[in-house]
């Protein structure tokens, strides 16, 4: 049992979602890590602000609340929010500020990979819908007009809109030297929309260590406790990683 603080999790949530999929997470992740869930503007109790749709809009709103961490910490962010992780761990690394000792993302292709749904922002929302029907992430009995059409179907073109922007910009050169923040790349097995082989693709985008992992479920594993689980023992590894080395009491002197 080590006596350092919980690392701090900063988590990201895939396009059209809040913060619930951290729910309960807390106990899953265990002692070596707290959730910290970021809700982006334009919805819950954001729903009133405009919502992010490029990268400066989106740094706009994070930067600042990572200028001075009180400690080391990790990201975690599901399908966009992996490229709204990597977005604000390599604008911290080109501005000269702390880094996280972790970035963790899942669910997501890289950028330099095809993306499906982020390449269908700009469809027609029959067609939009199709597609999120086919992949598993869409109402399934929805029709023009009605309550998801009107209220979630924005938002999610807005987010789908924002991934298209951030994996534009991911690809522009790196500044500030290499970007070594160590990466875990995590799949679902079974996910039509971020395989395991494209998922591991992510080695490419940092010149620090890439782990890749596999876990059951589709694209929706945030929702299952293998992942907590998992995020919670990278987490405690990177605590003890990042612990100052403990004094010796016997036969030194100071």
């Amino acid at each position: 049992m080590s006596d350092a603080p919980p690392l701090p999790l900063h988590c990201f949530a895939h396009a059209g979602a809040g913060i619930s999929a951290f729910h309960g997470w807390s106990a899953a992740l265990g002692d070596g890590a707290v959730p910290v869930p970021h809700l982006l503007p334009g919805r819950e109790r954001r729903r009133r602000e405009p919502r992010a749709t490029g990268r400066e809009a989106l740094l706009a709103d994070l930067l600042d609340g990572f200028r001075a961490p009180a400690g080391p910490y990790a990201l975690y962010g599901h399908s966009l929010g992996a490229l709204v992780a990597y977005t604000l761990a390599r604008a911290l690394h080109e501005a000269g500020l702390p880094t996280p000792a972790l970035l963790a993302v899942g669910a997501c292709p890289p950028p330099d990979a095809g993306s499906v749904l982020s390449d269908a922002c700009r469809e027609s929302p029959g067609t939009l819908r199709d597609l999120l029907d086919a992949v598993g992430a869409g109402p399934g009995d929805a029709v023009p007009g009605d309550l998801w059409q009107r209220m979630v179907l924005p938002v999610l073109r807005d987010d789908l809109t924002l991934a298209d922007a951030l994996r534009a910009a991911a690809r522009r050169p790196v500044t500030g030297g290499p970007f070594r923040v160590p990466v875990l790349a995590v799949s679902g097995a079974y996910d039509p929309l971020a395989p395991p082989a494209a998922v591991a693709g992510w080695q490419r985008w940092t010149a620090g260590r890439t782990v890749t992992r596999t876990l059951p479920g589709d694209h929706f594993f945030v929702r299952e406790q293998p992942l907590p689980h998992l995020l919670g023992r990278a987490c405690r590894v990177v605590r003890r990683l990042a612990a100052p080395p403990a004094l010796s009491t016997t036969g030194g002197r100071t």
